[in-house]
Protein backbone atom coordinates (compact mmCIF):
# COMPACT_ATOMS: atom_id res chain seq x y z
CA UNK A 1 0.00 0.00 0.00
CA UNK A 2 1.68 3.13 -0.66
CA UNK A 3 1.17 5.85 2.22
CA UNK A 4 0.31 9.52 0.20
CA UNK A 5 0.67 12.98 2.78
CA UNK A 6 -0.30 16.14 1.90
CA UNK A 7 2.15 18.14 1.70
CA UNK A 8 1.98 21.76 2.73
CA UNK A 9 5.09 22.96 0.28
CA UNK A 10 3.63 21.85 -2.81
CA UNK A 11 -0.65 21.65 -1.87
CA UNK A 12 -1.19 18.25 -2.94
CA UNK A 13 -1.06 15.15 -1.37
CA UNK A 14 2.03 13.22 -2.24
CA UNK A 15 3.23 9.63 -2.45
CA UNK A 16 5.54 9.31 0.28
CA UNK A 17 9.33 8.56 -0.54
CA UNK A 18 11.32 8.05 2.57
CA UNK A 19 15.23 9.47 1.39
CA UNK A 20 16.48 5.92 3.12
CA UNK A 21 14.37 2.86 2.30
CA UNK A 22 11.87 2.01 5.56
CA UNK A 23 13.03 4.88 7.60
CA UNK A 24 11.76 8.11 8.44
CA UNK A 25 13.22 11.23 9.90
CA UNK A 26 11.00 13.32 11.58
CA UNK A 27 11.47 16.79 13.00
CA UNK A 28 8.40 18.47 14.80
CA UNK A 29 8.45 22.15 16.52
CA UNK A 30 7.91 21.75 20.53
CA UNK A 31 6.63 24.03 23.14
CA UNK A 32 8.33 27.44 24.33
CA UNK A 33 7.94 26.03 27.70
CA UNK A 34 7.65 29.51 29.63
CA UNK A 35 3.78 28.32 30.81
CA UNK A 36 1.78 25.63 31.17
CA UNK A 37 1.10 23.95 27.77
CA UNK A 38 -2.50 24.62 26.77
CA UNK A 39 -5.02 22.57 24.72
CA UNK A 40 -4.13 23.93 21.50
CA UNK A 41 -0.53 22.45 21.64
CA UNK A 42 -1.93 18.95 22.91
CA UNK A 43 -3.92 19.06 19.52
CA UNK A 44 -1.04 19.40 17.57
CA UNK A 45 1.43 17.38 19.34
CA UNK A 46 -1.45 14.36 19.43
CA UNK A 47 -1.58 14.89 15.69
CA UNK A 48 1.68 13.89 15.32
CA UNK A 49 2.21 11.36 18.12
CA UNK A 50 -0.79 9.44 16.13
CA UNK A 51 1.27 10.18 12.81
CA UNK A 52 4.31 8.83 14.54
CA UNK A 53 2.32 5.31 15.97
CA UNK A 54 0.99 5.30 12.26
CA UNK A 55 4.38 4.91 10.87
CA UNK A 56 5.89 2.67 12.87
CA UNK A 57 2.50 0.61 12.51
CA UNK A 58 3.10 0.49 8.98
CA UNK A 59 6.50 -0.94 9.42
CA UNK A 60 9.10 2.49 8.71
CA UNK A 61 11.78 3.12 11.77
CA UNK A 62 11.22 6.34 12.69
CA UNK A 63 13.48 9.21 14.22
CA UNK A 64 11.29 11.17 15.88
CA UNK A 65 13.26 14.81 17.25
CA UNK A 66 11.22 17.36 19.16
CA UNK A 67 12.82 20.49 20.43
CA UNK A 68 12.07 22.43 23.37
CA UNK A 69 12.77 26.06 23.11
CA UNK A 70 14.19 27.21 26.45
CA UNK A 71 15.77 30.89 25.27
CA UNK A 72 13.99 33.75 25.58
CA UNK A 73 13.45 35.82 22.35
CA UNK A 74 12.74 39.28 21.62
CA UNK A 75 9.93 41.10 19.31
CA UNK A 76 10.88 43.47 16.71
CA UNK A 77 10.83 46.36 19.47
CA UNK A 78 14.25 45.13 20.56
CA UNK A 79 12.68 45.39 24.43
CA UNK A 80 13.72 43.32 27.30
CA UNK A 81 10.79 43.14 29.04
CA UNK A 82 9.09 41.72 25.86
CA UNK A 83 11.50 38.31 26.56
CA UNK A 84 8.91 35.87 27.67
CA UNK A 85 11.19 34.11 29.75
CA UNK A 86 12.03 37.13 31.75
CA UNK A 87 8.46 38.32 31.95
CA UNK A 88 7.59 35.30 33.66
CA UNK A 89 10.66 34.87 36.01
CA UNK A 90 9.97 38.20 37.16
CA UNK A 91 6.01 37.22 38.13
CA UNK A 92 7.00 34.36 39.39
CA UNK A 93 9.89 35.28 40.78
CA UNK A 94 12.32 33.00 39.88
CA UNK A 95 15.49 32.13 37.54
CA UNK A 96 14.33 31.81 34.02
CA UNK A 97 16.04 28.37 33.27
CA UNK A 98 13.46 27.85 36.83
CA UNK A 99 10.93 29.00 34.73
CA UNK A 100 11.99 26.34 31.78
CA UNK A 101 11.93 23.36 34.21
CA UNK A 102 9.40 23.66 35.89
CA UNK A 103 7.41 24.26 32.93
CA UNK A 104 9.15 21.23 31.00
CA UNK A 105 7.68 18.57 33.63
CA UNK A 106 4.27 20.19 32.93
CA UNK A 107 4.92 19.48 29.49
CA UNK A 108 6.02 16.43 29.83
CA UNK A 109 3.58 15.21 32.51
CA UNK A 110 0.17 16.23 30.39
CA UNK A 111 1.68 14.59 26.99
CA UNK A 112 2.12 11.50 29.01
CA UNK A 113 -1.66 11.90 30.86
CA UNK A 114 -3.10 11.82 27.07
CA UNK A 115 -0.98 8.90 26.29
CA UNK A 116 1.52 10.60 23.96
CA UNK A 117 4.99 8.67 23.37
CA UNK A 118 7.90 10.15 23.68
CA UNK A 119 9.76 11.24 21.26
CA UNK A 120 13.34 9.55 20.55
CA UNK A 121 15.66 12.71 20.75
CA UNK A 122 14.31 15.92 22.40
CA UNK A 123 16.88 18.53 22.08
CA UNK A 124 16.55 21.93 23.64
CA UNK A 125 17.95 25.66 22.28
CA UNK A 126 20.49 26.66 25.14
CA UNK A 127 22.33 22.92 24.38
CA UNK A 128 22.86 24.24 20.91
CA UNK A 129 24.25 27.46 20.95
CA UNK A 130 27.49 26.71 19.49
CA UNK A 131 25.57 24.30 16.39
CA UNK A 132 23.62 28.32 15.99
CA UNK A 133 26.25 30.15 16.00
CA UNK A 134 28.10 28.18 13.44
CA UNK A 135 25.14 27.94 10.50
CA UNK A 136 25.20 32.03 10.95
CA UNK A 137 28.58 32.20 10.21
CA UNK A 138 28.16 30.09 6.82
CA UNK A 139 25.61 32.41 5.92
CA UNK A 140 27.54 35.25 6.73
CA UNK A 141 30.41 33.79 4.33
CA UNK A 142 27.52 33.21 1.40
CA UNK A 143 26.84 36.78 1.76
CA UNK A 144 22.65 35.78 2.77
CA UNK A 145 23.37 37.35 6.51
CA UNK A 146 25.23 40.66 7.70
CA UNK A 147 26.25 42.14 10.80
CA UNK A 148 24.37 44.90 12.28
CA UNK A 149 25.02 47.16 15.87
CA UNK A 150 26.88 43.62 17.03
CA UNK A 151 23.45 41.61 16.00
CA UNK A 152 23.14 39.23 12.41
CA UNK A 153 20.37 39.42 10.22
CA UNK A 154 19.12 37.65 7.55
CA UNK A 155 18.89 39.04 3.96
CA UNK A 156 15.97 37.69 2.79
CA UNK A 157 16.46 40.23 -0.87
CA UNK A 158 19.58 38.97 -0.85
CA UNK A 159 18.11 35.18 -0.80
CA UNK A 160 15.52 36.23 -3.19
CA UNK A 161 17.97 37.88 -5.97
CA UNK A 162 19.67 34.54 -5.76
CA UNK A 163 16.48 32.50 -7.07
CA UNK A 164 15.74 31.03 -3.92
CA UNK A 165 12.42 31.86 -3.65
CA UNK A 166 11.76 33.39 -0.11
CA UNK A 167 7.48 32.69 0.56
CA UNK A 168 7.05 29.54 -1.18
CA UNK A 169 6.09 27.61 1.80
CA UNK A 170 3.10 29.99 2.51
CA UNK A 171 2.67 31.13 -1.02
CA UNK A 172 3.81 34.46 -0.45
CA UNK A 173 5.09 37.22 -3.26
CA UNK A 174 8.26 38.57 -1.77
CA UNK A 175 7.29 42.35 -2.81
CA UNK A 176 3.95 41.63 -1.51
CA UNK A 177 5.60 41.36 2.03
CA UNK A 178 7.85 44.26 1.23
CA UNK A 179 4.93 46.66 0.46
CA UNK A 180 2.31 45.08 3.16
CA UNK A 181 5.21 45.20 6.24
CA UNK A 182 4.94 48.27 8.93
CA UNK A 183 7.77 49.92 9.66
CA UNK A 184 8.56 49.41 13.48
CA UNK A 185 10.79 51.17 16.03
CA UNK A 186 14.44 49.13 16.55
CA UNK A 187 14.32 47.96 12.93
CA UNK A 188 16.26 50.91 11.65
CA UNK A 189 19.39 48.42 11.84
CA UNK A 190 18.09 46.21 9.40
CA UNK A 191 18.44 46.97 5.42
CA UNK A 192 14.88 45.36 4.50
CA UNK A 193 11.48 45.32 7.14
CA UNK A 194 11.50 41.19 6.01
CA UNK A 195 14.82 40.29 7.42
CA UNK A 196 14.77 38.19 10.08
CA UNK A 197 17.40 37.94 13.70
CA UNK A 198 19.88 35.23 12.95
CA UNK A 199 21.66 36.56 16.55
CA UNK A 200 20.34 39.25 18.56
CA UNK A 201 22.98 41.82 20.50
CA UNK A 202 21.75 41.36 24.27
CA UNK A 203 21.78 44.20 26.23
CA UNK A 204 23.30 44.36 29.76
CA UNK A 205 20.13 43.52 31.72
CA UNK A 206 18.78 40.86 29.70
CA UNK A 207 19.75 37.67 31.43
CA UNK A 208 19.79 34.94 29.06
CA UNK A 209 23.38 35.53 26.91
CA UNK A 210 25.71 34.19 25.38
CA UNK A 211 29.45 34.74 23.64
CA UNK A 212 29.57 34.60 20.22
CA UNK A 213 31.95 36.09 17.70
CA UNK A 214 28.65 39.58 17.27
CA UNK A 215 29.35 39.89 21.54
CA UNK A 216 26.99 38.93 23.71
CA UNK A 217 23.80 37.90 22.97
CA UNK A 218 21.31 35.28 21.66
CA UNK A 219 19.80 33.08 19.01
CA UNK A 220 17.21 33.96 16.71
CA UNK A 221 13.82 31.85 17.15
CA UNK A 222 14.15 30.44 13.44
CA UNK A 223 17.72 29.58 13.70
CA UNK A 224 16.84 27.01 16.75
CA UNK A 225 15.02 24.38 15.07
CA UNK A 226 17.26 24.63 11.56
CA UNK A 227 20.45 23.81 14.03
CA UNK A 228 18.51 21.19 15.72
CA UNK A 229 16.75 19.20 13.21
CA UNK A 230 19.84 18.93 11.02
CA UNK A 231 22.14 17.99 13.45
CA UNK A 232 19.90 14.86 14.47
CA UNK A 233 18.47 14.23 10.74
CA UNK A 234 20.45 15.69 8.23
CA UNK A 235 20.96 18.42 5.59
CA UNK A 236 17.97 17.19 3.86
CA UNK A 237 14.90 14.81 5.55
CA UNK A 238 11.86 12.96 5.13
CA UNK A 239 9.03 14.87 7.54
CA UNK A 240 8.58 18.68 9.52
CA UNK A 241 5.88 18.99 10.92
CA UNK A 242 4.19 22.00 13.53
CA UNK A 243 1.15 23.91 14.43
CA UNK A 244 -0.42 25.86 11.09
CA UNK A 245 0.50 28.89 12.87
CA UNK A 246 3.78 28.11 12.16
CA UNK A 247 4.11 27.94 8.61
CA UNK A 248 4.58 31.90 7.99
CA UNK A 249 7.05 33.13 9.03
CA UNK A 250 8.61 30.59 10.98
CA UNK A 251 8.71 27.63 8.73
CA UNK A 252 9.00 29.68 5.94
CA UNK A 253 12.22 31.16 7.70
CA UNK A 254 13.37 27.54 8.37
CA UNK A 255 13.80 26.96 4.78
CA UNK A 256 15.51 29.70 3.69
CA UNK A 257 18.09 29.18 6.36
CA UNK A 258 18.33 25.37 5.68
CA UNK A 259 18.17 26.24 1.65
CA UNK A 260 20.82 29.28 2.53
CA UNK A 261 23.00 27.08 4.12
CA UNK A 262 23.07 23.72 2.68
CA UNK A 263 22.15 24.30 -1.06
CA UNK A 264 18.54 22.04 -1.36
CA UNK A 265 15.33 21.99 0.26
CA UNK A 266 15.57 20.74 4.22
CA UNK A 267 12.51 18.96 3.56
CA UNK A 268 10.84 16.72 1.59
CA UNK A 269 7.27 16.64 3.29
CA UNK A 270 5.63 19.66 5.03
CA UNK A 271 3.02 18.47 7.46
CA UNK A 272 0.75 21.36 9.91
CA UNK A 273 -1.70 20.27 12.15
CA UNK A 274 -5.01 22.82 12.30
CA UNK A 275 -6.03 24.96 15.07
CA UNK A 276 -8.38 24.33 18.05
CA UNK A 277 -11.56 26.41 18.83
CA UNK A 278 -13.43 26.54 21.99
CA UNK A 279 -17.56 27.03 21.44
CA UNK A 280 -17.10 27.85 18.40
CA UNK A 281 -14.50 30.36 18.99
CA UNK A 282 -10.60 31.37 18.79
CA UNK A 283 -9.56 30.39 21.97
CA UNK A 284 -7.51 33.23 23.61
CA UNK A 285 -6.77 34.43 27.12
CA UNK A 286 -7.36 37.82 26.37
CA UNK A 287 -10.77 37.34 26.01
CA UNK A 288 -11.04 34.21 28.85
CA UNK A 289 -12.47 31.81 25.80
CA UNK A 290 -9.55 29.22 27.14
CA UNK A 291 -8.75 25.60 29.15
CA UNK A 292 -5.61 24.26 30.17
CA UNK A 293 -5.40 20.33 30.00
CA UNK A 294 -5.88 19.71 34.01
CA UNK A 295 -9.25 22.15 33.91
CA UNK A 296 -10.92 19.67 31.36
CA UNK A 297 -9.58 16.60 32.72
CA UNK A 298 -10.78 17.55 36.60
CA UNK A 299 -14.06 19.38 35.59
CA UNK A 300 -12.90 22.74 37.45
CA UNK A 301 -13.77 25.11 34.66
CA UNK A 302 -16.90 27.47 33.26
CA UNK A 303 -17.09 25.21 29.69
CA UNK A 304 -18.29 21.67 30.56
CA UNK A 305 -20.69 19.73 32.89
CA UNK A 306 -17.97 17.35 33.93
CA UNK A 307 -14.30 16.43 33.39
CA UNK A 308 -13.51 14.05 30.87
CA UNK A 309 -11.22 11.29 30.90
CA UNK A 310 -7.88 11.83 28.82
CA UNK A 311 -8.38 8.84 26.56
CA UNK A 312 -11.83 10.05 25.82
CA UNK A 313 -10.55 14.04 24.80
CA UNK A 314 -7.78 12.09 22.45
CA UNK A 315 -10.71 10.16 21.22
CA UNK A 316 -12.35 13.24 20.61
CA UNK A 317 -9.39 14.92 18.53
CA UNK A 318 -9.07 11.61 16.57
CA UNK A 319 -12.13 11.85 15.03
CA UNK A 320 -11.21 14.79 13.07
CA UNK A 321 -8.48 14.93 10.75
CA UNK A 322 -5.12 16.78 11.31
CA UNK A 323 -5.42 19.07 9.13
CA UNK A 324 -9.49 20.33 9.86
CA UNK A 325 -10.31 23.04 12.71
CA UNK A 326 -11.43 21.06 15.68
CA UNK A 327 -14.45 22.70 17.88
CA UNK A 328 -14.07 21.54 21.62
CA UNK A 329 -17.71 21.54 23.17
CA UNK A 330 -19.17 20.14 25.75
CA UNK A 331 -21.99 18.46 23.66
CA UNK A 332 -18.81 17.35 21.68
CA UNK A 333 -17.24 15.30 24.07
CA UNK A 334 -20.19 13.97 25.85
CA UNK A 335 -20.72 12.63 22.47
CA UNK A 336 -17.38 11.31 21.99
CA UNK A 337 -17.34 10.33 25.59
CA UNK A 338 -20.67 7.65 24.59
CA UNK A 339 -18.78 6.38 21.43
CA UNK A 340 -15.62 6.04 23.36
CA UNK A 341 -17.43 3.67 25.97
CA UNK A 342 -18.78 1.46 23.23
CA UNK A 343 -15.68 0.75 21.57
CA UNK A 344 -14.35 -0.49 24.82
CA UNK A 345 -17.45 -2.33 25.61
CA UNK A 346 -17.25 -4.31 22.21
CA UNK A 347 -13.32 -4.36 23.07
CA UNK A 348 -13.78 -6.46 26.00
CA UNK A 349 -16.47 -8.70 24.37
CA UNK A 350 -13.82 -9.31 21.30
CA UNK A 351 -12.36 -11.78 23.87
CA UNK A 352 -15.19 -14.22 24.79
CA UNK A 353 -17.38 -14.19 21.01
CA UNK A 354 -18.36 -17.69 19.59
CA UNK A 355 -17.05 -18.84 16.48
CA UNK A 356 -18.15 -21.08 14.03
CA UNK A 357 -17.60 -23.17 10.53
CA UNK A 358 -18.64 -19.87 8.55
CA UNK A 359 -18.45 -16.44 8.71
CA UNK A 360 -20.46 -14.11 7.01
CA UNK A 361 -18.67 -10.88 7.55
CA UNK A 362 -15.54 -9.89 5.27
CA UNK A 363 -12.17 -9.29 7.25
CA UNK A 364 -10.01 -9.10 4.64
CA UNK A 365 -12.66 -6.35 2.90
CA UNK A 366 -12.71 -4.72 6.04
CA UNK A 367 -9.00 -4.88 6.53
CA UNK A 368 -8.30 -3.34 3.44
CA UNK A 369 -10.57 -0.67 3.93
CA UNK A 370 -8.90 0.44 7.68
CA UNK A 371 -5.12 0.52 5.80
CA UNK A 372 -6.56 2.46 2.90
CA UNK A 373 -7.61 4.95 5.58
CA UNK A 374 -4.07 5.46 7.33
CA UNK A 375 -2.43 5.72 4.65
CA UNK A 376 -4.90 7.95 2.62
CA UNK A 377 -2.69 10.83 4.84
CA UNK A 378 -3.65 9.66 8.48
CA UNK A 379 -7.02 9.45 7.64
CA UNK A 380 -7.90 8.75 11.43
CA UNK A 381 -11.91 9.86 11.30
CA UNK A 382 -12.34 7.93 8.35
CA UNK A 383 -10.45 4.37 9.93
CA UNK A 384 -12.61 5.22 13.38
CA UNK A 385 -15.57 4.86 10.98
CA UNK A 386 -14.37 1.81 10.15
CA UNK A 387 -13.47 0.29 13.56
CA UNK A 388 -17.31 1.11 13.98
CA UNK A 389 -18.47 -0.88 11.40
CA UNK A 390 -16.34 -3.74 12.95
CA UNK A 391 -17.94 -2.41 17.02
CA UNK A 392 -21.24 -3.46 15.49
CA UNK A 393 -20.25 -7.02 14.09
CA UNK A 394 -19.04 -7.92 17.46
CA UNK A 395 -22.18 -6.86 19.13
CA UNK A 396 -24.36 -9.22 16.44
CA UNK A 397 -22.11 -11.46 16.43
CA UNK A 398 -22.54 -11.61 20.33
CA UNK A 399 -26.03 -11.75 20.11
CA UNK A 400 -26.31 -14.40 17.02
CA UNK A 401 -27.11 -12.31 14.21
CA UNK A 402 -23.62 -12.75 12.53
CA UNK A 403 -20.99 -15.52 12.35
CA UNK A 404 -17.24 -15.89 12.63
CA UNK A 405 -14.49 -18.13 11.88
CA UNK A 406 -12.04 -18.95 14.53
CA UNK A 407 -9.07 -17.54 12.26
CA UNK A 408 -11.22 -14.27 11.28
CA UNK A 409 -11.76 -13.82 14.73
CA UNK A 410 -8.16 -13.93 15.88
CA UNK A 411 -7.30 -11.34 12.85
CA UNK A 412 -10.27 -9.13 13.92
CA UNK A 413 -8.71 -9.04 17.65
CA UNK A 414 -5.46 -8.26 16.63
CA UNK A 415 -6.39 -5.35 13.98
CA UNK A 416 -8.82 -3.68 16.63
CA UNK A 417 -6.39 -3.74 19.01
CA UNK A 418 -3.25 -2.25 16.77
CA UNK A 419 -5.69 -0.19 15.43
CA UNK A 420 -7.02 1.17 18.99
CA UNK A 421 -4.01 0.90 21.43
CA UNK A 422 -0.95 0.90 19.02
CA UNK A 423 -1.97 3.63 16.65
CA UNK A 424 -5.05 5.70 18.00
CA UNK A 425 -2.68 5.54 21.15
CA UNK A 426 -6.41 5.00 23.48
CA UNK A 427 -6.10 3.41 26.82
CA UNK A 428 -9.21 1.08 28.07
CA UNK A 429 -10.45 2.73 30.96
CA UNK A 430 -12.09 -0.11 33.36
CA UNK A 431 -15.25 1.20 34.62
CA UNK A 432 -15.53 -1.26 37.54
CA UNK A 433 -12.11 0.13 38.62
CA UNK A 434 -12.93 3.53 38.83
CA UNK A 435 -15.72 2.95 40.70
CA UNK A 436 -13.81 0.67 43.39
CA UNK A 437 -11.31 4.19 43.32
CA UNK A 438 -14.08 6.47 43.74
CA UNK A 439 -15.49 4.32 46.62
CA UNK A 440 -11.96 3.79 48.34
CA UNK A 441 -11.29 7.96 47.96
CA UNK A 442 -14.10 8.73 49.77
CA UNK A 443 -13.53 6.51 52.33
CA UNK A 444 -9.91 8.22 52.73
CA UNK A 445 -11.54 11.85 52.37
CA UNK A 446 -14.26 10.49 55.22
CA UNK A 447 -11.93 9.75 57.42
CA UNK A 448 -10.12 12.69 56.97
CA UNK A 449 -12.74 15.10 57.76
CA UNK A 450 -13.61 13.07 60.64
CA UNK A 451 -9.53 13.79 61.85
CA UNK A 452 -10.05 17.58 61.01
CA UNK A 453 -13.57 17.94 62.82
CA UNK A 454 -11.45 16.11 65.93
CA UNK A 455 -8.72 18.75 65.57
CA UNK A 456 -6.48 15.41 64.56
CA UNK A 457 -4.51 17.92 61.79
CA UNK A 458 -1.41 15.72 61.91
CA UNK A 459 -3.23 12.62 60.68
CA UNK A 460 -5.59 15.10 58.20
CA UNK A 461 -2.17 16.60 56.88
CA UNK A 462 -0.70 12.56 56.36
CA UNK A 463 -3.58 11.85 54.01
CA UNK A 464 -3.51 14.91 52.20
CA UNK A 465 0.28 14.38 52.00
CA UNK A 466 0.58 10.77 50.93
CA UNK A 467 -1.99 11.11 48.55
CA UNK A 468 0.04 13.69 46.94
CA UNK A 469 3.15 11.91 47.20
CA UNK A 470 0.92 9.02 45.14
CA UNK A 471 -0.14 11.30 42.23
CA UNK A 472 -3.80 12.54 44.07
CA UNK A 473 -4.43 15.45 44.94
CA UNK A 474 -7.39 16.91 47.42
CA UNK A 475 -9.34 19.47 46.69
CA UNK A 476 -11.43 21.42 49.22
CA UNK A 477 -14.28 23.66 48.37
CA UNK A 478 -17.39 25.18 49.63
CA UNK A 479 -18.71 22.15 48.46
CA UNK A 480 -17.41 19.50 50.53
CA UNK A 481 -13.81 17.54 48.84
CA UNK A 482 -12.84 16.89 45.59
CA UNK A 483 -9.98 14.32 44.03
CA UNK A 484 -7.78 15.02 41.16
CA UNK A 485 -5.70 12.01 39.58
CA UNK A 486 -2.10 13.98 38.26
Amino acid sequence: MNLKIYNSLSGEKEIFKPIHENRVGMYVCGPTVYSNVHMGNVRTFMSFDFIYRALMHLGYKVRYVRNITDAGHLTDDGDVNNDRFVKQSRLEKLEPMEIVQKYTVDFHNVLKMFNNLPPNIEPTATGHIIEQIELVKVLIDKGLAYESDDSVYFDVREYDAKGLNYGELSKRNIDELFANTRDLDGQNEKKNPQDFALWKKASSEHIMKWPSPWGMGFPGWHLECTAMSTKYLGEKFDIHGGGMDLKFPHHECEIAQGKGCFGNEPVNYWMHANMLTLNGQKMSKSTGNTILPMQLISGDNDFFEKGFHPSVVRFFFMQAHYRSVVDLSNEALIASEKGFERLMEALQLIENLPTNEKSTIDISRWKNDCYDALTDDFNSPILISHLFEAVNWIFKIRDGKETILFADLQELTKLMNGFVYDVLGLQNIQQGDSGKLDQAMQILIDIRNQARKAKNFELSDQIRDKLLEEGIELKDGRDGTTFLIR
